[in-house]
């Protein structure tokens, strides 16, 4: 198992940039691929980034494509969101997610992931 605790959110104006960090333990770091999904009250979570167990592959979702990078640090067993030129549609709880897989390099998913974060709000408003 895995233990995630995200931290980095925040409030910030519309245009501001933030770098949330999901610090993990329990586990062995590179047997696992992460992701970043984010939840608003009264909707489904919804799926923002992931990255394969190498860091090689990446994906996001096309509300954040250019303008949000995940990327994973296997010396600090931690993985980051950096999100630039945030709106307020950006606002919402971000949760760090992580699953040992299988047979596929990254997953898109909520039901694909075993192991969540107690999520940290991003608040984007002028």
């Amino acid at each position: 198992q895995v233990l995630l605790v995200e931290s980095g959110g925040g409030s910030v104006q519309p245009g501001d940039s933030l770098t949330l960090t999901c610090a993990a333990s329990g586990g062995t770091f590179t047997s696992y691929i992460y992701a970043w999904f984010r939840q608003t009250p009264g909707k489904e979570r919804e799926f923002v980034a992931a990255i394969s167990k190498s860091g090689r592959n990446t994906d996001y979702a096309n509300s954040v494509t250019g303008r949000s990078t995940i990327s994973r640090d296997s010396g600090k067993n931690m993985v980051f969101l950096r999100m630039d030129r945030l709106q307020a549609a950006d606002t919402a709880i971000y949760y760090c997610a992580a699953d040992q897989g299988g047979g596929y390099t990254f997953s898109s998913l909520v039901g694909d992931y075993d192991y969540w974060g107690q999520g940290t709000q991003v608040t984007v408003s002028s």
